[in-house]
């Protein structure tokens, strides 16, 4: 063979390795093989037989299986090398040739030689059998060999020694969807937290007008009501940090039918290891493979997750644009930045465009999400046969996240400012203060208060001294910073005063002073 030689650590067999760039030169086509025959293949990529037929038999849509997805398999097919050549069923040379052209996968270098679509078999075989085809090719290219060969690397004898798609897939959704979370999605809504933890104490103290039912309620602080998105925020991260863990038990070792048949005994708890140091992240073999390869329940759970974050991150973009909606007839609360102009007819306009973009991101992850609890609710028997469209739809979900709460931050909450003078006009004309009088007036009375300033387009304060309350009891009482604290407005004084130390209560109402 070309390239062989003598190699004193690796055995009399092993051939030279060559320092060859990825690609192919060649064009046309070459014949491949495999069990069911020959196949013609674009000469120019590593790709063989089963791929092809899968780019044949499958070619639907636009859809492709993520790249998140084979680097993943890189790693798998790396470890497994790794432990194959270390316990003797590869020889050394091979697993370390293995080995550096999963590094090439793991890296992307190989991402172009990845054409396999997500509607394929619900194993996801041909995935599996496009990166063993791909390393098997790749490594022979490397000793000077004959592509599609399988000589003297075999796509199924060597690179997926001692495992099944059944197995390694698996395993690979979970090590791509555990990425995803920890790597991009975690960190990308603790960044939005921490913007809007900012603004919640920039604006601690300003008060404005709370609403219920999309009607004015009791006055809050603004910076009560972004603490609010804070915690939702908060809630969301700790359903996705929950999830992490049941993302990080791989069906590895269980081949098949999760019996582990052709498997040594401890395979997949040494290949999890392996995984774990090349990852920096500590996977384990499941300890129930036939539940780990018969159902995707850790990835429905992750994904729920996921949907939390979207609902969550739903209700806040959605406050956003009604409370900056305007700028002149709309609640106008808020001052978004203008990134854009927002309409090609009406000069001027802006539009709330980081919150529709967020609220599309969003229905689209619950829409993912109904798929992949769809998915995982068809497991049949030994193997859930629906893990294509469920992982694909879980990476798009993690990845559309992800961007859009770095876009959102940056481009709308980082840059949103008060509309002081709007806020101050609503609490001047709140109606609902009224609540704070009615501990020490009673309820009917403030109630015909509130009705009356509504009917006859009043102040609150006006209609409560029109209707006999006084303008010492209402200036005591009716204190829009100490009605956003907990307790009655009148505290400190005799229950049902409403007076201050040393008042008394008069007639008028239950307690009331007029």
């Amino acid at each position: 063979m070309k390239g062989a030689t003598v190699d004193a650590a690796n055995g009399p067999d092993a051939p030279q390795v060559l320092p060859l760039p990825v690609g192919i030169t060649a064009t046309g086509t070459r014949t491949e093989r495999d069990s069911l025959g020959t196949v013609e293949v674009p000469a120019g990529h590593y790709w063989g037989a089963q791929t092809q037929r899968s780019l044949t038999y499958f070619n639907i849509g636009d859809d492709v299986m993520p790249a998140a997805v084979y680097h993943a398999y890189g790693l798998v097919k790396k470890a497994c090398a790794t432990v194959n050549g270390r316990q003797g069923r590869l020889p050394a040379w091979k697993a370390r040739l293995i080995g550096q052209v999963a590094d090439e996968v793991i890296a992307g270098a190989l991402d172009s030689e990845f054409p396999v679509h997500v509607w394929q078999t619900g194993s996801g075989t041909q995935s599996n059998m496009n990166v063993n085809e791909v390393i098997a090719n790749r490594a022979i290219q490397l000793v000077g060999g004959t592509l599609g060969s399988k000589h003297p690397i075999h796509p199924n004898d060597d690179v997926n020694c001692a495992q099944s798609t059944n197995d390694t897939f698996p395993s690979v959704m979970h090590i791509a969807a555990q990425r995803a979370l920890a790597v991009d999605v975690v960190p990308a809504l603790a960044r939005l937290r921490a913007a809007a933890a900012r603004k919640s104490e920039e604006w601690a103290r300003v008060v404005k007008i709370g609403r219920t039912h999309l009607q004015d309620a009791t006055p809050l602080t603004v910076g009560q009501e972004w603490s609010g998105y804070v915690g939702q925020l908060d809630g969301a991260a700790d359903t996705l940090s929950a999830a992490l863990p049941g993302l990080r038990r791989l069906a590895i070792g269980g081949t098949a039918v999760g019996t582990g048949l052709n498997a040594p005994p401890g395979f997949g708890d040494e290949v999890a290891a392996e995984i774990s140091a090349l990852a920096g992240t500590a996977f384990t073999s499941a300890p129930n493979k036939f539940a780990a390869m018969a159902s995707i329940d850790a990835l429905v759970r992750a994904s729920a997750a996921l949907r939390s974050v979207a609902v969550a991150l739903y209700k806040f973009a959605n406050d956003m644009r009604w409370l900056g909606c305007g700028p002149r007839t709309g609640l106008g609360e808020l001052v978004l930045p203008s990134n854009e102009p927002g309409s090609s007819i009406m000069p001027g306009k802006v539009n709330p465009t980081q919150s529709e973009a967020m609220l599309m991101v969003c229905l689209q992850v619950m829409g993912n999400d109904s798929v992949i609890a769809m998915a995982g609710a068809e497991g049949n028997f030994e193997l859930n046969a629906f893990r294509p469209v469920a992982i694909a739809n879980f990476l798009h979900s993690a990845r559309i996240l992800t961007d859009a709460c770095d876009c959102f931050r940056e481009f709308l909450v980082e840059g949103t400012e008060l509309n002081r003078a709007r806020l101050d006009d609503n609490v001047a004309r709140s109606v609902m203060m009224v609540t704070a009088l009615s501990p020490v007036i009673g309820y009917d009375r403030a109630s015909a208060i509130a009705q009356r300033a509504v009917r006859e387009d009043l102040t609150l304060r006006d209609a409560a001294l029109a209707s006999g309350v006084s303008a010492e009891l209402y200036d005591e009482v009716v204190v829009p910073e100490r009605l956003t604290r907990p307790g009655s407005a009148g505290a400190g004084t005799r229950p049902g005063s409403g007076a201050g130390p040393g008042g008394s209560a008069g007639p008028g109402g239950p307690a009331g002073r007029a």
